[in-house]
């Protein structure tokens, strides 16, 4: 048998041949089992699952969840194996994360499950010469297949047979309106998915009319299948947030090891115990790993979620949020994303003698569409969209279908056909009956009477019309004094009055220039890929100001032509692609993360999934997006707004500078405490300025609440004028490192300056009074607490800010401050953390020193805003 995929391009003679099926017989129950042998049963394959626990054995392979691992053991260890409790908290995060990600895991699956649920589970199908209801998974190629109105297309067929055939392929192709199907012998081979008129896809739905068909393929083979091996074969992508954890995770790793390695030589040469050195070499590890890193970066991201949620917004996977503030590029479907989804009447031509009421009354009335009016603002049209848009425009006119039906009630009809392209209904009025029609405007001036100078003017008006992208219907009537008896094209549609032209549009969204807009300012390139016509998508996309001077627009078959490496060097130029398929949207993505971009890809579509999976950040419509399609995003838009994807990219960029504050501060102190220990080790103090004890509290007061209250920060003003982030670039990037390093040096620097004072300054050197260790102690604690208002902005003063502007900050502050003052006040926690009480003098020098990572903050910003605001000033005098 034939299995060349072109049955568009055949005769049907070819096809039925190349099938070896007969139209009348149909084939027979023997070779149905044959060919399901051969051929497979009508399913979509499923990606085999892999087992619970290979999914948790997977999340060792972390780097991060081996760090914590690491993290606890160590733990447990310093404490002399007798205190537990942290390395069982350092477990749970383990396990909080595990549940996390094993939990996002299914997404892929849920999108072919949905995929499988699309399927008919009925078809009627022609077999042994009789007309049979069969499940739809027993379909084979050649089954000879009925269809009407409302049936689901079980399977990829070729039309034999159609009268008044149409088919909503919106899902499939991103047509906007019902598709007419024909049965024509053949079509070009380079004929595009949506305009193969004599093909019905597998999946979709037909809307009106009816047909008899051949199937030509099943299963896996269909264009749906195609699309659910495309989720099959394309692997997740870590996300940017991701890549930089891991990078963390590696780094803290490498230290880790180093410090522990570093300590037990230095205090070999130094000829302390081994046990000695060993039991502060496992504690500066353990200062070294922020083991709350990981539950902090879960939680301010799932706080990200929240916010988003009332923004329209639901994110299914957590590091999606903080991609969204990467993307650099996106690719936005046109149709309910970019526009309305509603075909709207923005423009009508009246001919001489006639008024615009005249032409709405007659286009709402030759009309099949249902009004429902709740009151006088609030109505709703179903229907055809062309139609309801008639209706809509006569109602918003004071011009109600119902009533207008009830003084001219229809009486008799000739529907819409798709060969003559006119629709006509027949009215009683008040004296005989009156046709009405509308339909194609080129088709109906030929039926009307009207001089040949006037049929110009209408014929240059609907070229004017067309050429600004608008759909175009005439409208026309004549009166008649009775009803014929037989109703025939050539009584009714001859000699008929133009009355005018309509042209029609799915228009933008108001608020989607201003996102475009903002996108721009945000150095973000919005591009436009759509199923439509290239000529509608460009005069959208102008009005949004998506397509500029310069840029050019591509279809889906010039697309065909060009080979991959071709668009990944060009793809710049091009801001809107036009009747595109799955595979098309696909390349686009993959052409711009060549460049180095994170794309955010919107969809609503079964042709979408693809598309939405393979990109960074995939955003599926929630109000008329296919199931499909969300299973297989990692957002989903419940309002289906472009602006709402711009919305989402500013708390994405917000969560990630609120991400890396956390990293900055949780690094800083750790280095902090690594340079306390390191250099008091290093030169050999006769006794450490902190103890095992405390370095475990240190991270259990600072290492917690401070650093999560800093990922609650609000999105500081000016984000979205900033250009997106490189995602390429490390996190280190840019100064951070060198600021990180430079703020654990100084916290390590006033914890060894508050240890020298007490030891040598407030206290004897020669007797060990534990002074000196709780000024460190205090200090080191203290001065991290300041230093987290410090990192709640780079640029902005706190008093900027505002102090208490962020009351998690506060709280976070108030607890951390009050468990520290309760260990240097209590007298039995004294006892437990070695400390004792502080004279007056002392504690002014603890809190003169704890406040030096603030002050020299507050300076470093100052001279910061002020080199911004000199470059400014110079780059407003060059231009």
């Amino acid at each position: 048998m034939d299995t060349v995929a072109l049955w568009f391009a055949k005769s049907q003679e070819e096809v039925l041949s190349s099938l070896d099926t007969n139209v009348e017989e149909g084939l027979s129950s023997q070779e149905v089992e044959k060919r399901l042998q051969s051929f497979g049963r009508n399913e979509l394959e499923v990606k085999k699952q892999e087992s619970l626990l290979k999914k948790v054995l997977g999340q060792l392979e972390d780097p991060m969840i081996i760090v914590l691992l690491i993290a606890a053991f160590l733990s447990y260890v310093s404490s002399g194996f007798e205190d537990w409790i942290d390395s069982v908290i350092i477990l749970l995060i383990v396990v909080i994360n595990a549940i996390i990600s094993i939990s996002q895991e299914n997404n892929a699956s849920k999108s072919l499950e949905a995929l499988q649920k699309m399927s008919a589970p009925l078809a009627k199908v022609i077999r042994n010469g009789k007309l049979e209801h069969v499940e739809t998974a027993t379909l084979v190629p050649g089954d000879i297949i009925e269809l009407e109105a409302g049936d689901l297309v079980p399977a990829d067929a070729r039309v034999l047979t159609a009268a008044n055939l149409k088919a909503d392929e919106s899902a499939m192709t991103g047509e906007s309106v019902p598709v007419n199907k024909k049965a024509l012998d053949s079509l070009p081979e380079d004929t595009v998915l949506a305009e193969r008129k004599n093909m019905l896809i597998s999946s979709t739905v037909i809307t009106n009319g009816r047909a008899t068909c051949v199937v030509t393929d099943t299963g896996m083979k269909t264009e749906v299948g195609r699309i659910a091996n495309l989720l099959i074969t394309e692997d997740d992508n870590t996300t940017p947030l991701q890549q930089k954890m891991a990078e963390i995770s590696k780094m803290l790793s490498i230290i880790c090891l180093g410090i522990c390695v570093l300590m037990f030589i230095v205090g070999l040469l130094y000829h302390r115990p081994i046990l000695e050195i060993f039991m502060m070499a496992v504690s500066l590890g353990v200062a070294a790993i922020p083991e709350g890193l990981a539950a902090i970066v879960t939680i301010v991201l799932a706080l990200g979620v929240q916010r988003l949620v009332k923004r329209h917004a639901i994110v299914k996977k957590l590091p999606a949020v903080e991609t969204l503030g990467a993307a650099s590029v996106i690719c936005s479907d046109k149709t309910g994303t970019l526009t309305q989804n509603k075909m709207t009447i923005v423009e009508t031509f009246v001919d001489n003698g006639q008024s615009e009421a005249d032409l709405l009354t007659i286009g709402a009335l030759c009309n099949d569409s249902k009004l429902t009016v709740t009151s006088a603002s609030d109505f709703n049209v179903t229907g055809d969209p062309t139609e309801t848009a008639f209706v809509s425009k006569a109602f918003e006119e004071k011009l109600d279908k119902n009533q207008l039906e009830q003084s001219m009630p229809r009486v008799a009809e000739i529907p819409f056909d798709s060969e003559r392209k006119l629709m006509s209904t027949v009215h009683k009025m008040e004296q005989g009956y009156r046709v009405m029609v509308k339909g194609a405007p080129d088709v109906l001036l030929n039926r009307c009477t009207l001089p040949a100078a006037q049929a110009q003017v209408v014929a240059e008006k609907n070229a004017e019309m067309a050429s600004n992208a608008l759909r175009v219907l005439g409208v026309a009537y004549k009166d008649i004094a009775e009803v014929p008896a037989e109703l025939t094209s050539e009584d009714l549609e001859n000699n008929l009055t133009f009355v005018g032209l309509v042209g029609m549009i799915d228009p933008p969204r108001q608020e989607v220039k201003a996102a475009v807009e903002q996108c721009y300012e945000a150095g973000i390139r919005p591009v436009m890929i759509t199923g439509d016509h290239k000529l509608t998508a460009v005069a959208i996309a102008k009005e949004l100001d998506i397509f500029r001077d310069g840029d050019l627009a591509l279809t889906g078959a010039e697309l065909d032509l060009m080979p991959q490496e071709i668009l990944e060097e060009e793809v710049t130029k091009y801001s809107v692609y036009a009747r595109v398929s799955p595979e098309h949207k696909m390349r686009i993505v993959k052409a711009w993360q060549a460049k180095g971009m994170v794309v955010a890809m919107t969809g609503d579509g079964v042709n979408d999934a693809p598309a939405l999976k393979v990109a960074d950040i995939g955003c599926a419509m929630g109000i008329t997006g296919t199931d499909v399609a969300k299973g297989a995003a990692d957002m989903i838009l419940t309002d289906d707004n472009f602006a709402t994807i711009v919305h989402a990219v500013e708390q994405g960029r917000g969560i990630f500078s609120n991400i890396k504050k956390s990293i900055q501060y949780l690094l800083s102190c750790n280095i902090g405490e690594i340079i306390t220990i390191f250099v008091a080790t290093a030169l050999n103090f006769h006794q450490m300025p902190l103890v095992a004890i405390q370095l475990l509290w240190l991270n259990l007061v600072t290492d917690s609440l401070p650093a999560l209250a800093l990922g609650m920060e609000p999105v500081e003003p000016g984000v979205m004028k900033q250009k997106p982030r490189d995602s390429r670039k490390s996190i280190f990037a840019d100064g951070f490192a060198a600021s990180m390093i430079f703020y654990g040096v100084l916290v390590g620097a006033i914890t060894l300056a508050a240890y020298w004072l007490g030891e040598y300054v407030l206290s004897d050197p020669n007797i060990a009074d534990g002074t000196a260790n709780t000024m460190a102690f205090a200090t080191l604690v203290f001065g991290e607490l300041t230093r987290a208002f410090a990192v709640r902005s780079e640029t902005r003063s706190i008093f900027s800010i505002g102090v208490f502007s962020n009351s998690a900050m506060n709280k976070a502050f108030v607890v951390s401050l009050a468990m520290q003052l309760a260990v240097l006040f209590i007298p039995f926690l004294q006892e437990i953390f070695k400390v004792q009480s502080l004279t007056g003098t002392e504690w002014i020098i603890v809190i003169a020193l704890s406040l030096v990572p603030l002050i020299v903050s507050e300076i470093t910003k100052a001279f910061r805003r002020q080199g911004n605001t000199t470059e400014d000033v110079a780059e407003v005098a060059a231009h």
